[in-house]
Formats: structure tokens, C-alpha cells, sequence
């Protein structure tokens, strides 16, 4: 199913680690000024099912993390859950005439719906030129349905990646003459508070840290804050982990046994969508918990291509109902 309206899909090959979360953030924060913006995502891991919207007071649990993490950055947003994308594309459309754009979060497998623009994500340390279908490597399917991708951008790069890896990356990947691809990195801001989101901190040598984190792949993560800390412990949990009161005790307990005065904890986003509910607890216990924020940004200059590429898509659509005069 095909809409005669802008829709972008933003997905990967691969089982999870892509950093999707942030592309399809960074993709918000392109447009929203510009643009009416919708996302629908499956909601993985809620309790809640079937169709729905998400408003100031849904949870993680009911939504999913991700869709909880959008809708908290971007109040503004329409942001959607629905595991069943043809009924919930066409009820968004009849629903909320006012967007103009709709980003399908995780969507590359599901081509019951086809994304008028399709953006395809590869780790750099793990590409899906190099990868194998389950359960022999990471990949959902074939490699060489790259092709239904319009975009690649390969990410996690590191910052210092040469312009001769570049060309033997694009090289590799063999992009077809109608695909693009480009570079992205990770960006890590100052940590924030959970508590006060208006409270800054700048990690320094003088600061334990406990992370505690239930994503698909923290070495990236953790690699960073091993180099701004003093002493590193880590609490690891699977991707989407449902944290649970256990969870708790053997944080505090973790926590406790630092042995130094000066330390926190620290979380993503992703996983203190997950940790909102038990947020007065930690506060009882006088946890120092911040967060981590997570954002992309491309390399070799490549960021106002990327951006042109978007608007050019989206403004397509815009154009064919323009009033003529």
C-alpha cells in the first residue's frame, strides 16, 4: 500500500544497535518547524494494545519507550502506536488532516506499507555487507534487499573516519544509482538531571559512575563514559528491559558499594522512559541518577545534503496541492 502523501520510513536490516532512536529524532527536529509531523512506531514491549495516540500523561508501559521518548522531547508531535501499520496509516490521514508529514519508525521490514522515501541504517562496525541472516549473524533479511533503500547512512562512525575508508565503505555497499549514502556519528551532550531536566552536569575524572542501561549495543556508551569518568561500574540489562522492584534493590546495592562519595548514576533516554515510574524512588533512596542524551550528527559536511534531500521529498507532495495562482 502506497499513500499519494509523504511518508518516510526509517529502518535497518539488522536486529537492533543502529541508532535509529536519533536519526529518526534528528528527522523531528528537521522538520517540525516546517512541517505538521506524525511518527507511528509498533510501541515494542507495551502492555497496551492496538491503535493509539500518545498524549502528556502515557507511559512507557503503555506505548513503548521509543514513541514515550518522541512524544517527551517533542510535545508537539503527533506520535502514534499501532502493530498493525495499514489500519493506523489510513486512520492518521482521516484523523488528523492538519500533518503533513509521517515518519515510520522501525519500518523497513514491514512492506505492507510503502515509505514514499526509504532510509536504511548500517553500523559502521557492523554493516550488512559484512553480516549474516539469523541466526548464523544479526541480519532480519537478506543483504541484498538494500535495494529498496532511496537513503543509506552508514552510523556510530567514529568522528575521525578518513575520506579514503568513506570511499571504500561506498565501495562496498555497491549503492544503486538512484540510492545515496552518508556518514553519521554520535553526539553525547551534557548529562541531565532525571530529576530536573534543567539541571546540567559535565562528567569530570573526579566522578564514579554506575551505568545502568538496557539497549542493543552500549559498548559506544560505554566506551565514552569510561574516558570522562574516573572509575566506570556497570549495571547491563537487555535491550527494552522491563525494569522491576528486584531491578531496583540490585542497583541501590550496586550503587551503595561504590565506596566514594562522589559518584552517580548514569542512564539513556531510552532506558529512563522505562525507570519514569519508579523516579520517587530513587529520589527516596538519594540516587544521583542523570541522563545521557543521545543525539547524530553527519560527517564530511554532508549535513545540509542529507537536510536538502528531506525538504526535497516532502516538499514534492506539498507542491502537487498547492492552489494554483
Amino acid at each position: 500500500m502506497r499513500f499519494d502523501f509523504p511518508v518516510i520510513g526509517v529502518g535497518n536490516l539488522s536486529v537492533g544497535g543502529t541508532g535509529k532512536s536519533p536519526h529518526v529524532e534528528y528527522l523531528i527536529s528537521l522538520l517540525q518547524y516546517y512541517f505538521k509531523v506524525a511518527t507511528l512506531s509498533r510501541g515494542y514491549g507495551r502492555t497496551s494494545h492496538g491503535y493509539l495516540e500518545a498524549d502528556a500523561n502515557s507511559t512507557a508501559l503503555q506505548i513503548g519507550d521509543e514513541p514515550f521518548q518522541f512524544k517527551k522531547k517533542f510535545p508537539d508531535t503527533l506520535v502514534t502506536v499501532c502493530e498493525d501499520r495499514v489500519l493506523a496509516v489510513p486512520k492518521i490521514l482521516q484523523e488528523h488532516p492538519e500533518a503533513e508529514v509521517l515518519l515510520l519508525d522501525d519500518a523497513f521490514q514491514h512492506r505492507s506499507i510503502r515509505a514514499g522515501l526509504s532510509v536504511l541504517l548500517t553500523e559502521y562496525s557492523n554493516r550488512f555487507t559484512q553480516d549474516e541472516v539469523l541466526p548464523v549473524g544479526w541480519l532480519r533479511e537478506a543483504r541484498s534487499n538494500y535495494h529498496r533503500a532511496d537513503i543509506i547512512i552508514v552510523t556510530k562512525c567514529p568522528h575521525n573516519i578518513s575520506l579514503e575508508e568513506r570511499a571504500k565503505i561506498v565501495e562496498e555497499i555497491k549503492p544503486f544509482r538512484y540510492q545515496k549514502v552518508y556518514f553519521s556519528a554520535v553526539q553525547y551532550a551534557a548529562l541531565y538531571s532525571f530529576y530536573d531536566a534543567q539541571q546540567k552536569f559535565e562528567l569530570n575524572k573526579e566522578t564514579d559512575v554506575l551505568l545502568v542501561c538496557g539497549i542493543a549495543k552500549p559498548d559506544g556508551l560505554k566506551n565514552y563514559l569510561k574516558q570522562k569518568a574516573k572509575n566506570l561500574y556497570v549495571r547491563s540489562y537487555r535491550d527494552h528491559h522491563r525494569f522491576e522492584s528486584i531491578d531496583l534493590e540490585a542497583i541501590q546495592e550496586t550503587f551503595n558499594n561504590l565506596g566514594t562519595g562522589n559518584k552517580i548514576m548514569v542512564t539513556t533516554e531510552k532506558d529512563a522512559a522505562r525507570l519514569e515510574q519508579f523516579r520517587a524512588w530513587f529520589y527516596e533512596n538519594k540516587i544521583p541518577v542523570f541522563i545521557q542524551p543521545i543525539a547524530i550528527e553527519f560527517l564530511f559536511d554532508d549535513k545540509e545534503k542529507f537536510n536538502a534531500d528531506i525538504f526535497a521529498y516532502v516538499q514534492h507532495y506539498k507542491n502537487k496541492v498547492q492552489p494554483e495562482g
